[in-house]
């Protein structure tokens, strides 16, 4: 049991990680879409590539260790565990955010991006709601 909870802990730590890039980089994506200066636009280029290059080993981190603490848990327990199917559904969503992060900050640097500051607020709202959620599908387990 003291090596699923080391792998839990561990878990926790790099998910932080990874969401607090993920929250990180849409409000550098709004200061990029609302500038006019060509110099702070080159700044948030950096940033952008950066941050996404940072947070993406921890999210690979993240779901290599979810996977491990399902394998140790078991498969009877897997298919038992409902909350977690729709937890795990919601994390392939967040993967594909992230991936579209990567389509976002290449656009930014090849001065392609066609969204609004607005645009951006929203669409960073959307990993704060999936967290929400994770984290009472974690804790609450209602299924």
């Amino acid at each position: 049991m003291t090596t699923i909870l080391w792998l839990k802990a561990f878990h926790v730590i790099f998910m932080v990680a990874w969401f607090a890039g993920i929250f990180y980089l849409p409000r550098l994506f709004v200061n990029h879409a609302e500038t006019d200066s060509s110099e702070v636009s080159e700044h948030l280029k950096g940033m952008e590539r950066r941050l996404i290059n940072f947070v993406t080993p921890f999210g690979v981190l993240t779901i290599a260790l979810g996977i491990t603490i399902i394998y140790q848990y078991g498969m009877d327990w897997f298919v038992a565990a409902k909350w977690l199917h729709i937890k795990l559904s919601l994390v392939i969503l967040v993967v594909i955010y992230h991936g579209y992060c990567f389509k976002l900050v290449k656009d930014f640097k090849h001065d392609l991006n066609t969204k609004s500051g607005k645009f951006y607020r929203l669409f960073n709202e959307l990993p704060v709601l999936t967290l929400f959620a994770i984290i009472i599908l974690v804790y609450v387990k209602p299924f």
